[in-house]
This record gives C-alpha cells, structure tokens and sequence, in this order.
C-alpha cells in the first residue's frame, strides 16, 4: 500500500464500552497502523453513557436531582474502571481519572444549573451530550499510548466547525476543511495517531454543538472526506450489514458490499446500519466506506460501493439484496368523495402533521383522488390524527371528508435491491412470495428510484412476511 494513504477508523460505542473492548480496539489500531501510515481514529461516547447523560440533563430540568449522585458515581466507575484494568503507568492512569472526573464534575455543575434554571436550552443539552465522546477519548488516547502507540487525544471542537443549530448541526465544510487539515495533518507527518471525539463539533464562537442521529459515524465521514482520506471503516459490534435481521431469520447473512443507494434506503426502513446522513460526505468525496466488526476483525465486513452502472444490474441473479421492517407503526387515512379534484389537500394534510413534529415514512395515495394514506409512528398516531381532524373541520362538518381514522399497529416490511431497477417482475415475485405466506399486505408503495419496495402489514405478520421475502435472497 502507498505510504501516504490516509485512513480514519470509527470505533462506536459497544466498541470502547469495557476494558475488554478497549484493548480489542487498541490491537486494531496497532495492527493496522502497520499498513497506514496515517490514521485518524474517531470514537463514540463508551456504550449507555450519552443515553444516561441526557437523562440526567432531562430530569434535571423537571427539577429532579434526587438521581445525579447516583449517575456521577456510574460515570465515575464505568470510566475509572477501565482505567484502572488497562493503563499500566501509574501516572497516566491517575492523570487521565482526574480529565475524566473534571468532565464529571462539569457534567454535575450543567444538571444543577438545569435543575435551577428548569428548562434544558438545545445548547445545554449538546454541552451534557459532548461529555461522554470527551471522556472516552481521553481514556482511549490513554490506553493507546500504554500500550505503545504514538497517539494524541484531541476534541473534534478544535477543527469540525458548524451552525449553531444545536442537537442536529451542519458543518461549514469549509472552514471544517481548513482547520482538519492545518490541526491533523502535522501530527499524522510526525508519525502520530489522533483520536479524536466523534459526535460533536463547535461554532465559529466555540460553542460544542453535536451533529445530530449517527453523528459519530458522521464525524468519521466528515474528517475523511476534508482531509481527504482514502477509506473510512466504521467498526461496530457486527460482522457489516445483514441481509435481514438475525433475530427473525436465523440464516441471515452479512453483505459483502451493497452500493450507497441501498444502504440509504435500509438505514432509513429502520435496518440498524450507518445512518444515511452520514454517507454523503463520503460519497462526494469519492471516497471507499467500510463497515467491520470490532470483536471480530478478520471478518472483511460490508464495503460500500458507488452506485455505478455496473452494478446497477444483479449478479449471479441476486436481484433483492436485503429485507427489513420498522414495527410500532400506524396507518392513518383520509377519505372523503368531496376530495376529488380539490387542490391542497395534500398540503394541507401534511402540513398539520408536520405540526406534530412526526416524520412519515410511507406515503400512498389511490388515483382516484378520494383517499391518501399514509405510516406514522404508533407513539404520535393520536397526536397526528387530532391536528388532521382540526385541520380538516370544516370539511369533515360537511362531509367533503368522510373520516380521518388509523389502523392498529403494523408494520413496514421493505425490500431492497439495485438490482430491481433492470429487473422486470420484482413486485409480482415480491406479493407472489407474500400470498404464499398468507402475510396480508396493506398499503404498497415504491420511490421512484425503484432500488425498494415497501408494504405494510399487520404487526402479527412481521416476521412472517420478514422470513417468506428472504427466500427472495440468492443464497
């Protein structure tokens, strides 16, 4: 391999969650290290530590501190223990406890100030959220440099440069550029690894913002995207991404490589794999994406692919690559005979949902124009259907509109596949499949890219419908 190819590595959460894990990933770094000469490592907050951090914030903001002893003492043990299993040298072990306890500290002095003010601001919760990436960086710089590594802890909020929209900012590639490669690339010249926190960056201002859902993933993609970097391997705690869910059907298999279009369509059908956000830097960028198992490293992973013509078409007849399902949904419908014709419905329909603040992740509409249906997350189904019906009065008074109602709960079953987009018959082998298992369908509905199709069905059908369409998979 050239000696000047540049690689960054993300390690999640379950990856850095225990002293066990540390080590692993140490070795990793090591190991790889030999055939890289310059590495970037970006690491998540240790597993369960962002979610106890933001529960704390939240209670706190109720007024409720009775539990921040008790979360200070967790902190401390789950980080001091890891400390205490794997850093060997005495003073960099007790140097790097009192970084982390500093953290701690300030984590208490944020909640206390939360409790008092009674409200959590977007801005507060993205300086508790920060806490956990700044304290596992440090404990993972630490163990790396016990174990003989050249490696140096840095705070993402020193070069990933945002907006301040707090909870879901948007870098400034461009000043993101300027200070990632002025910040890293002198230490990678000289031989040393930066570890650096995933997760968060900072506005102009210095205020730590955090990116958002999969934002360490994103941070990877970021940084290796302005370096620029020549491959990004996100290690997590599966062998890459599954050809369904293991826990319904147990020959499930793990792709080899699955193109970017199909992996944004699983992530956004609920598929538990890097979140599609996260793919774009790197896809502009040109850049190779990689997805490996920390517990198993020999494993080659998943290896994402551009969407290139020639894998628009399937090999060895593989035509439907993987199958998922988001449960807890749904179905809300709209329909009324006084709809025919009648321009904005549809506008308006969505804008009262918008209201709610609930995102729609199916959409179906008959030609006829008299109904349009459409998934919402069972948690916001009520909440949803009283902004239709106060959206809709006047047309429900007069009964333009029959009825707004909703389905108990179902499910969205999605096959994915490039492959389907040159392959006449998908959809009749897909209900072909479906009728044979008696699983009954819904609502049906398919993007335009035709790389999916999506169906609903009732929630006892899921893994049912979720077993009979994997038989679809070439094995």
């Amino acid at each position: 391999m050239p000696e000047q190819q540049t690689l960054v590595m993300k390690f999640g959460g379950t990856s850095v969650g225990s002293a066990e894990a540390l080590v692993n990933a140490v070795q990793i770094i090591r190991d790889t290290k030999k055939d890289w000469a310059r590495m970037v490592v970006v690491t998540s907050a240790m597993s369960g530590v962002t979610n106890l951090l933001l529960d704390s914030a939240t209670l706190a903001a109720q007024g409720t501190v009775d539990s921040l002893a008790s979360t200070e003492s967790t902190l401390r043990e789950k980080h001091f223990a890891s400390a205490d299993a794997v850093i060997k040298d005495a003073a960099l072990r007790e140097a790097t406890k009192a970084e982390i306890n500093k953290l701690i500290l300030s984590f208490v002095d944020l909640c206390k100030a939360i409790a008092v003010l009674g409200e959590a601001s977007p801005r507060a919760m993205d300086a508790v959220a920060s806490i956990g990436e700044r304290m596992s960086v440090r404990l993972l710089a630490a163990v790396g440099n016990d174990a003989g590594l050249s490696a140096r802890g840095i705070e993402s909020t020193e070069f990933v440069v945002t907006n301040a929209h707090y909870q879901s900012a948007h870098p400034d590639f461009k000043a993101t550029t300027e200070k990632t490669r002025r910040i890293l690339n002198p230490l990678m010249d000289a031989g040393i690894i930066p570890i650096t926190t995933g997760f968060i960056g900072a506005t102009p201002e210095g205020a730590i913002t955090t990116l958002g859902r999969g934002g360490s993933d994103y941070s990877a993609a970021i940084i290796g995207a302005v370096l620029p970097a020549d491959d990004v391997w996100i290690w997590t705690d599966v062998d890459g991404i599954m050809t369904t869910d293991p826990r319904i059907v147990k020959d499930a298999k793990t792709l080899s490589q699955i193109t970017y279009s199909e992996v944004a369509e699983l992530a956004y059908y609920g598929a538990k794999v890097i979140h599609p956000k996260t793919i774009r830097p790197v896809v502009d960028a040109g850049i190779g994406l990689r997805i490996c198992n920390t517990f198993n490293p020999s494993h080659p992973g998943t290896r994402l692919i551009a969407n290139v013509p020639s894998d628009l078409h399937p090999r060895n007849g593989q035509v439907v690559k993987a199958v998922t399902a988001i449960r807890n949904q749904r179905l809300v419908t709209i329909e009324g005979r006084g709809m025919l014709g009648v321009p904005g419905v549809a506008a308006r329909a969505f804008g009262a949902v918008a209201s709610t603040k609930t995102s729609v992740p199916l959409i179906t509409q008959a030609s006829s124009e008299q109904s349009i249906c459409f998934a919402v997350p069972s948690e916001s189904a009520a909440s949803v259907i009283d902004a239709l019906q106060l959206a809709f009065v006047h047309e429900i008074e007069d009964e333009d509109i029959d009825r707004v109602w909703m389905t108990e709960d179902v499910s969205i079953i999605t096959v994915v596949g490039v492959g389907m987009r040159h392959t006449p018959g998908v959809a009749g082998q897909v209900f072909s499949q479906l009728g044979k298992s008696k699983a009954n369908v819904l609502a049906i509905a398919q993007g335009s890219s035709e790389v999916s199709i999506s169906m609903v069905v009732a929630a006892a059908d899921t893994d049912l419908a979720v077993q009979c369409l994997h038989e679809l998979i070439v094995k």
